[in-house]
């Protein structure tokens, strides 16, 4: 098992139900995510962020649950349904 760590910056945006996942970003590694998450946040239209990272194996798609690194403005408390 060659297990990998990605690292994401993902936004979140108002949508007509309420917030919505926008498009996450990957990143080189953990600061790079936590400067794109609080680059992101200051976009029109993005009311939070947040940036997280997963461990697993690509090969078998068995990974671990998100790590969040940190969060910038409203983000949802339940973030397993994005």
């Amino acid at each position: 098992m060659s297990e990998v760590t990605y690292y994401v910056a993902l936004p979140f945006v108002v949508a007509d139900d309420g917030v919505a996942a926008g498009e996450a970003t990957e990143c080189f590694n953990l600061n790079a995510a936590v400067m794109k998450a609080e680059a992101l946040s200051r976009k029109p239209g993005v009311v939070g962020v947040v940036a997280f990272s997963r461990t697993g194996d690509p090969a078998t798609g068995d990974f671990g649950d998100a790590k969040v690194i940190r969060k910038f403005g409203d983000v949802p408390e339940d973030l397993s349904a994005f």
